[in-house]
């Protein structure tokens, strides 16, 4: 943990939590909100459901093109620069917030999260492991993914903790002060990134056909600029090029629309099922937050070496669809909570799946490579309230055709059931890095 917060990246941690203390603080509180404004004084409410899926599935569509772009430009114009971006536009829709929640300033939030989403969603974390990417060797990177998936962890839980004790108006208010301080940090302290191309050549370029040349010759084509926006060939050619990246991404899309699906669905669905609250969400996402922190700053270093990305990745997905199981068939308030506790082994999916990826590209590649996972994810995000927000609406309604209020989060499960089938098929191989540099020294030899 020493080595992984010298530098910059200790200044990008800080930075991250300061980031997600700001935007996962106001998400126990976010569901009131709407109801308030669209539905005053009910449990139930149809209309916030399918708006709530209706923004998902435009910003989903939006991070789509954007994913990619923004990946790929980090690699060309820094990852400080692009980071700054999305962490400046955060702030808007939550100073709305923080003015006034009635219905006009409600749809004002509406519309200016929904545009600054599109850019937002995903990016920061995006960018986040380009630049750990960038600083970690191959060989410890799920071990910093995991730290970083694990700061993440620990600003959720500090932030959702901290909205226990504050009104609704003070905690929109409190968000937006700390999203400030966050890109202020950013912009203060982060280096940016030096990106070593010494290594390896771009997996999408003629150098993996010509490793074997002169290290002047390799070096000089590894060097030519990369184009701005990436193209759909460069993405088909990414997952034929790379079986292990095909399959992450496969795991990438189920696993996200499983997620997605979830988290737009649970809060509606406790709060018509068991009357839940802000204070209970807190509670809840408290449970979770503390679980995961412990999982991936202290279970996941240590695990990660011993049993490898791949057997962590499947272990993360089981317990992942155990967890939406059990919310979908939950009988009395406390399973929630139980459910929660599944955390502590279902967040070793995601930063072991990253760090699948971005052993399968060059450094060069780093943010093109977890780009397009990005925008795989962000095609998930669109499909999945798509599928699920009118399933959540009809099943908690009067019209639903059967007694069974948690019935689209049991089709959730199985969406992450298919990620997990997906997971334990894929096998350990060679970082493409390491491949390149056997390649060039075997040609070395007399």
């Amino acid at each position: 943990m020493e080595n992984l917060s010298g530098g910059g990246l200790g200044h990008l941690f800080m930075a991250i939590f300061l980031h997600n203390f700001a935007t996962f603080m106001v998400i126990p509180a976010i569901t009131d909100v709407t109801m308030s404004a669209l539905c005053p004084g009910r449990d139930e409410c149809s209309i916030a459901i399918y708006l709530t899926g209706f923004q998902q599935a435009i910003v989903g569509l939006g991070t789509l093109v954007m994913m990619p772009l923004v990946g790929n430009l980090s690699d060309k114009c820094g990852r400080k620069a692009l980071l700054t971006v999305p962490m400046i536009l955060t702030i808007i829709p939550l100073g709305i917030l923080g003015y006034s929640r009635n219905r006009t300033f409600f749809y004002v939030y509406f519309v200016a999260k929904t545009l600054t989403a599109m850019i937002c969603e995903g990016s920061v974390h995006c960018l986040a492991l380009a630049y750990v990417a960038d600083n970690v060797a191959e060989e410890r990177r799920a071990s910093a993914f995991g730290v970083l998936s694990g700061i993440g962890s620990s600003a959720f839980v500090c932030g959702t903790l901290f909205t226990r004790f504050l009104s609704t108006s003070s905690t929109f208010q409190v968000a937006t002060s700390v999203a400030v301080v966050s890109a202020m940090y950013l912009r203060i302290f982060l280096p940016d990134s030096n990106i070593d191309k010494k290594l390896s050549a771009p997996l999408l370029s003629d150098e993996k056909q010509k490793i074997a040349d002169s290290d002047e010759s390799s070096r000089a084509q590894i060097l030519q600029p990369a184009k701005t926006l990436p193209s759909l060939h460069d993405l088909i050619s990414l997952l034929k090029t790379s079986a292990t990246f095909s399959q992450a991404a496969i795991v990438a899309f189920f696993s996200n629309l499983a997620d997605v699906g979830l988290h737009a669905s649970m809060m509606y669905y406790l709060k018509a099922r068991f009357h839940f609250n802000k204070d209970q969400f807190a509670d809840l996402m408290v449970i979770s937050g503390v679980a995961g922190t412990i999982s991936q700053l202290l279970l996941m270093p240590l695990l990660a070496p011993a049993l490898g990305e791949e057997k962590l990745l499947s272990i993360g997905l089981f317990f992942s669809c155990a967890h939406m199981f059990l919310y979908g068939v939950a009988w009395s308030f406390w399973v929630p909570y139980a459910a929660a506790m599944f955390s502590i082994f279902y967040v070793f999916a995601t930063p072991c799946m990253r760090s699948i990826v971005s052993k399968q590209v060059g450094p060069s590649e780093q943010g093109k490579a977890q780009g397009c996972i990005s925008g795989i994810c962000s095609f998930a995000n669109v499909i999945s309230p798509i599928a699920f927000s009118p399933l959540t609406a009809l099943f908690l309604s009067e019209k639903a055709p059967f007694n069974f209020p948690g019935f689209s989060l049991i089709c959730v499960g199985f969406a992450a059931m298919i990620a997990f089938i997906q997971s334990v098929m894929i096998r350990a191989v060679p970082p493409i890095s390491s491949q390149r540099v056997s390649s060039h020294c075997t040609h070395m030899e007399p």
